[in-house]
């Protein structure tokens, strides 16, 4: 034995030993248990969601929705006022009946049971020997994806209808002997499998490519073909019913109100008067030639803006793309020599060729990372399997499999935020004005960026809000509609803007909290403490005493006077000028600024004064 060889085997033994407790009884239930609480535990320091889609449109939607404003307003969140909010009822409701920490607690550890998931499909692919140890392992790999780490408690969806995609796996690969059997006893399976994909599809279009890939997979099960074909009808029936179970009241609903179930997406094939003739909106992502086609993984790694909105180590992709491909070039070798090839189960086939369709299917349809997180939290198990499928040697598959995941893991760090903020008593709170004639007034959005369709959930209910050349691909009738909106309300009519805001005010509440919370603000000494901390630590604060007792933080004298007016003006005159092609005028001397919040992170919108003219076109 090298010397090579004697320092593997230590590792090996060192690691068996370490990690020799994964294999008693009851180490798979008690991980069930635990997971889910550590994720939620993870989703408390990550703080209260507050990412930008959140802001848009995932707040809006339900309000809009429970208050009967669909169609009363007209696209205050750009198009994504008319997703379906079935999955943000969620959200919307445990808000209503828990505190905002223990609502992210919940969240995150819902998010956490995707692990449950993955150690069951863990455990069929790697077959049902004595112990847990292998799948525990591969499960907890398979978190080792930025995707689903950034995106943990929030509401972006992706976490949450992931349960569902990998629950149809799941439900396939635990079953598979049972596929072999009579249609009969078959159908249950995939009828479920299918049922569970498409209520992830229904309550998020995205998912989509998941059950294509899934219906596809079907037709290469190895079976008769016509076996294959009925159980792919049969995955192809369930997926329907549960689009319709998750989504179909909302198509309808969008059909009867707009002439158009995905409004106002694919309106080229619907041809809704109320939008104009586009297909899928978001095509920016996608790849724009052969080359990229070919070359995506290493593409988007190299740099993840391609992909994303946020910067994102992505290293696993082109791993898991070099792998598939050496692979294919090593069967292809091997065949040609006539060399013995890795035994690999057919269920382990059909799992790789569904990863392998579903990044397809996706790379074509989207390309959008986030809509990938269920595939990123599968990727982990394709490189351990296909390393045991390029490596003869089992023992050197494994320890390549294992070197490989831990670089991942490292690479992977740190994890990428959509937007998170301290946790505060209330989720979101806004300063309201007095509206004079709410009844008789609209208040016009006229800014694509930032998202302002959250604060209309706090701002009078009878104010309308109407989304002007924000995104939404208006028509000319849908224009019409605005100016007969409009021309039905007397007025007084307003803006909504943004406006800047004191940036170091806003860390320095953040800080202030922190110290509160240490109890270095209550007394003389904890002041004392902190003075001296400060000493140590650069805190960009100053300690100032209070005539009462106890102390603050103060920002120094030089950072507290910052000129906002500047930049709001400009916001104002920028949006005057939008404004003025739809014939809506801004009064910029009414203009007033006003504070809101997410938690504890603050915000500043502006309420102009309008004098519209869109009825008179």
């Amino acid at each position: 034995m090298t010397v090579v060889q004697r320092a593997l085997a230590a590792v090996d033994a060192w690691f068996i030993r370490r990690t020799g407790w994964l294999d008693r009884p009851r180490a798979a239930a008690l991980a069930a248990l635990l997971v889910p609480v550590l994720f939620g535990l993870a989703s408390l320091v990550a703080g209260q969601d507050d990412n930008w889609d959140l802001r848009n449109y995932h707040l809006y939607n339900v309000y809009a929705l429970l208050n009967d404003r669909i169609g009363f307003d007209l696209a205050p969140a750009r198009f994504q006022t008319y997703f379906n909010p079935t999955l943000d009822l969620l959200y919307y409701g445990l808000h209503r009946w828990l505190s905002p920490p223990a609502t992210g607690f919940v969240m995150g550890a819902l998010h956490g049971m995707n692990v449950v998931l993955l150690f069951g499909i863990a455990r069929a692919l790697a077959g049902t020997g004595p112990g847990v140890r292998l799948p525990l392992l591969l499960a907890c790999a398979c978190i080792l994806g930025p995707g689903f780490r950034g995106e943990l408690g929030n509401t972006m969806g992706d976490n949450t209808t992931a349960l569902l995609v990998l629950g149809a796996l799941y439900l396939m690969l635990a079953r598979w002997d049972v596929l072999a059997d009579r249609v009969a006893k078959a159908a249950p399976v995939v009828l479920g499998a299918g049922l569970l994909v498409g209520l992830g599809t229904g309550l998020k279009l995205t998912n989509a490519p998941y059950a294509v890939a899934l219906l596809l997979a079907c037709l290469a099960l190895p079976l008769p073909w016509r076996r294959r074909l009925v159980l792919a009808v049969l995955f192809g029936l369930g997926s329907l019913a549960g689009v319709a179970l998750t989504g179909g009241w909302w198509f309808h609903k969008m059909w009867h109100m707009f002439g158009n179930p995905l409004f106002p997406q694919f309106n080229n094939i619907f041809h809704s008067p109320w939008a104009t003739e586009n297909g899928v909106i978001d095509a920016y992502f996608l790849p724009k030639t052969l080359r990229e086609y070919l070359l995506w993984p290493f593409i988007f790694a190299a740099d993840s803006g391609r992909v994303t909105e946020v910067a994102t180590r992505l290293v696993m992709w082109p791993v898991a793309y070099g792998l598939f491909a050496a692979w294919g070039l090593a069967s292809l070798w091997r065949r040609w020599r006539g060399v013995r090839l890795p035994s690999m189960s057919p269920r382990a086939r059909f799992f790789l060729l569904f990863v392998g369709l579903s990044y397809l299917v996706w790379m074509r349809t989207f390309s959008i990372y986030r809509y990938l997180v269920a595939l990123e939290l599968l990727v982990p198990l394709a490189i351990w399997l296909l390393w045991r499928a390029i490596v003869v040697e089992e023992r050197t598959a494994q320890r390549l499999a294992g070197m490989t995941l831990l670089v991942l893991l490292l690479c992977a760090i740190p994890t990428p935020r959509w937007g998170n903020a301290l946790w505060g008593e209330r989720a979101y709170s806004a300063e309201v004005p007095a509206f004079p004639a709410p009844a008789q007034s609209v208040v016009f959005i006229a800014q694509p960026e930032p998202p302002m369709a959250w604060l209309a959930t706090l701002l009078p209910p009878q104010l309308k809000f109407i989304g002007v050349g924000t995104g939404f691909p208006e028509s000319p009738a849908w224009r019409e509609r605005m100016r007969r909106a409009v021309a039905e309300r007397a007025g007084p009519h307003y803006v909504l803007l943004g406006a800047v805001k004191h940036e170091k005010l806003n860390t320095l509440e953040n800080k202030l909290a922190v110290v509160r919370w240490l109890g270095l603000t209550e007394d003389a000494a904890g002041c004392a403490r902190l003075e001296r901390l400060g000493r140590v630590v650069r805190l960009q604060a100053q300690v100032e005493r209070l005539p009462a007792g106890g102390c603050t933080l103060a920002l120094p004298p030089e950072q507290r006077e910052v000129d906002l007016d500047t930049p709001n003006r400009a916001i104002v005159a920028a949006a005057a000028q939008h404004l003025a092609q739809y014939g809506i005028g801004v009064d910029a001397a009414s203009c007033r600024t006003y504070g809101a919040a997410v938690a504890r992170r603050t915000y500043r919108y502006q309420l102009c004064l309008a004098t519209p003219a869109m009825n008179q076109e």
